[in-house]
């Protein structure tokens, strides 16, 4: 028996109405598959879908930093033969999956910032659209948190931090005032697994701060036997090496979706984390927070 097909998340905490999307969305990736397309190409078709919808945190919904005013998204494709393609803290790019899907064509496996923007324009990849009203609604309760010091009650990393030093942006902190990536795992006919990241962050964030996302064998990792990813706090994603933790789970003979539960237990329950992953047996999706996701598998 020889399995293919593909799994999505829409973020952790990201709402289960969104799961139909997913849905739709993994049936068009699984079509690619069908037609014999490569894992890699399936999965990141099925996260720049995912970033266009605008529902979810990532490319079009992408989270506003502390500013209200500043973009950064970072994203990440890998697949089982050793691709690694990555962009970190990227700027007015409509699709930053397919800017790191073009970085597995260069020398480099990530790059940053404005050089990563400029190369977006080199490949000839579109600016971003507008920020969506459902980015402005999260900003503006993240900024009534941070106004009435109550921003460590729904991020922990904040607790024992002052907004107002640590701020970094151009725009004054008196003048500026959930948590999901999404991401997809893919098994072709033969037998490549991939995996596909993107994401807009986890507010509420500083200048220049890179997540899990774009990290190999943090946030995704695809080798021989499977491929995961993984959402959730970055920082504390990035502590445990998460994914990688996930795929060796898995290598050393543990059922995929006892595997992914695993790894969601490895987090004390007030840091939201979600983990999906694919093998040869099958699929596991995993998270300690409700979390839109889909699978779809099918024997050759």
């Amino acid at each position: 028996m020889v399995l293919h097909g593909i799994v999505i998340h829409g973020g952790v905490g990201s709402s289960t109405r969104l799961t139909r999307t997913c849905n739709t969305i993994c049936h068009t990736a699984a079509g690619m598959l069908e037609e014999g397309r490569a894992a890699l190409e399936a999965a990141t078709a099925a996260v720049r879908l995912l970033e266009d919808d605008g529902r979810f945190n990532a490319g079009s919904g992408s989270t506003l930093r502390l500013d209200g005013v500043t973009v950064e998204m970072d994203a990440a494709v890998m697949d089982s033969s050793g691709r690694i393609g990555a962009v970190m803290a990227l700027r007015d790019v409509k699709n930053p999956v397919l800017v790191a899907r073009a970085v597995t064509d260069t020398p480099h496996v990530a790059l940053a910032g404005r050089g990563a923007a400029l190369f977006a324009r080199v490949m000839g990849f579109g600016p971003s659209a507008p920020v969506s009203d459902r980015t402005l609604r999260r900003y503006r309760k993240m900024q009534r948190l941070v106004r009435e010091g109550k921003l460590h009650e729904k991020d922990a990393r904040w607790k024992e931090s002052d907004v107002h030093r640590l701020w970094n942006f151009e725009v004054s902190y008196d003048d500026a005032f959930p948590l999901d990536t999404v991401g997809a795992v893919a098994l072709d006919l033969s037998g490549a697994f991939a995996v596909a990241a993107s994401t807009g962050g986890a507010a509420p964030m500083m200048m220049g701060r890179v997540g899990d996302t774009a990290m190999v064998g943090s946030g995704l990792y695809a080798g021989p036997v499977a491929a995961v990813a993984a959402t959730g706090i970055g920082e504390e994603i990035i502590r445990r090496l998460l994914a990688r933790t996930v795929y060796d789970f898995i290598a050393g003979g543990q059922p995929v979706k006892a595997a992914c539960e695993r790894g969601v237990s490895l987090f004390p329950r007030e840091i939201p984390v979600g983990i999906i992953a694919l093998s040869q047996e099958g699929y596991g999706i995993a998270a300690n927070r409700r979390m839109a996701a889909c699978g779809l598998v099918r024997e050759a």
